[in-house]
C-alpha cells in the first residue's frame, strides 16, 4: 500500500512539473513569423513570371483587368509600386475588407508567382494615380446627386452599396463606366426586381436574399421585405438599374472628373460626408 502511494505521488510530482514546463514554454516570447515574400525565388525569373501571369489571369483578370489597369478592380500597376512584398503577400492572402476583394486559400508559391508577374509590370506614373479634379467640388456633387442613396461612413442612404473604401475598390475607369452606364453591371445584392403580388401590387427595389421558395428585397424606400414565392404572381428580373444613367445631360464631364477625384479618395471607415 505504501509503495503504491509512493509511485503516486511522483506521478503527480512528474505530470505537474511537465505541466508547469509546457506553461512555461508557452509563455516564452515567440520569434515573428517570417514573410513567405522575404525572399522571393520567383522575382525575375521568366518561367516564374510566366506562371504567374496565367494564375493572374485566371483568377484576378476579372476585376482588375488583363493588363492590370483596373475593371472594376483598382489599377494595380498603380498600387504595387508603392506596397512592400510582405504587404502585398498579406493582401493577396486576406484579402481587403469593406470591398469586393476576397481571401486566397491557394499555396504560398502560387501568391509569390502573381506577385513575381506584377512586379515585372511597369509601375504607372505618381501622376496617373494621384487625385484629379477639384476634390471640394466632387463631394459637393456626390452629397447632391448621390448620398440619397449612397453611404460614406455613418452618413447617406442604404439603397445603394456603401462607397466608404470604393477608392481602393475601383478604377477610375470602372467609376465612370458605373456612373454612366450603370446597368452594365450589378454588385451582388443589388440586382434590380420587380414583384407583382396577386391582387397586382408592384414592388421594385433591390434583391437582398433569394431560395426556390421565398424571395427579399429592400424596396425603393429602403424597407426590408420578405415573400413567399407562392403568394406572388411574378417575379420580373430587371435589366436596368435603379441609379439612374448620369449621361452629360445630368452629369457633365467637368463635375464628374471632380466627382471622380472625390471618390477615389475614400479608402475607409473614417470617410464622411462633410
Amino acid at each position: 500500500m505504501t509503495r503504491a502511494r509512493s509511485a503516486g505521488h511522483l506521478l503527480i510530482v512528474f505530470v505537474s512539473l511537465t505541466s508547469a514546463a509546457v506553461l512555461l514554454s508557452a509563455q516564452e516570447p515567440q520569434p515573428p513569423k517570417v514573410s513567405p515574400a522575404r525572399n522571393n525565388p520567383h522575382l525575375g525569373n521568366k518561367e516564374s513570371i510566366r506562371s504567374g501571369m496565367a494564375l493572374y489571369r485566371v483568377r484576378c483578370a476579372d476585376c482588375h483587368g488583363l493588363d492590370a489597369k483596373g475593371y472594376r478592380g483598382p489599377d494595380l500597376t498603380a498600387l504595387v509600386g508603392d506596397m512592400q512584398d510582405e504587404k502585398l503577400f498579406q493582401t493577396l492572402r486576406k484579402g481587403v475588407p469593406g470591398t469586393e476583394m476576397p481571401g486566397s486559400t491557394a499555396p504560398d508559391d502560387e501568391l509569390l508567382l502573381v506577385i513575381a508577374y506584377l512586379r515585372n509590370m511597369n509601375a504607372a506614373s505618381a501622376a496617373e494615380s494621384a487625385p484629379t479634379g477639384n476634390v471640394e467640388n466632387g463631394q459637393r456633387v456626390f452629397t447632391a446627386q448621390c448620398a440619397g442613396c449612397h453611404r460614406i461612413g455613418m452618413r447617406g442612404g442604404r439603397l445603394g452599396p456603401d462607397l466608404s473604401h470604393i477608392g481602393a475598390a475601383r478604377s477610375r475607369s470602372a467609376l465612370v463606366r458605373e456612373i454612366r452606364t450603370p446597368a452594365e453591371w450589378f454588385p451582388p445584392g443589388y440586382e434590380t426586381v420587380t414583384l407583382v403580388t396577386k391582387d397586382g401590387q408592384r414592388v421594385r427595389g433591390t434583391r437582398k436574399n433569394e431560395d426556390a421558395f421565398s424571395i427579399q428585397i429592400m424596396d425603393t424606400r429602403e424597407r426590408i421585405q420578405g415573400y413567399l414565392k407562392a403568394d406572388l404572381r411574378e417575379v420580373l428580373y430587371e435589366k436596368e438599374s435603379l441609379m439612374p444613367a448620369f449621361t452629360t445631360a445630368r452629369l457633365n464631364d467637368n463635375d464628374l472628373n471632380d466627382l471622380i477625384g472625390y471618390l477615389t479618395t475614400l479608402r475607409g471607415p473614417d470617410s464622411t460626408v462633410r
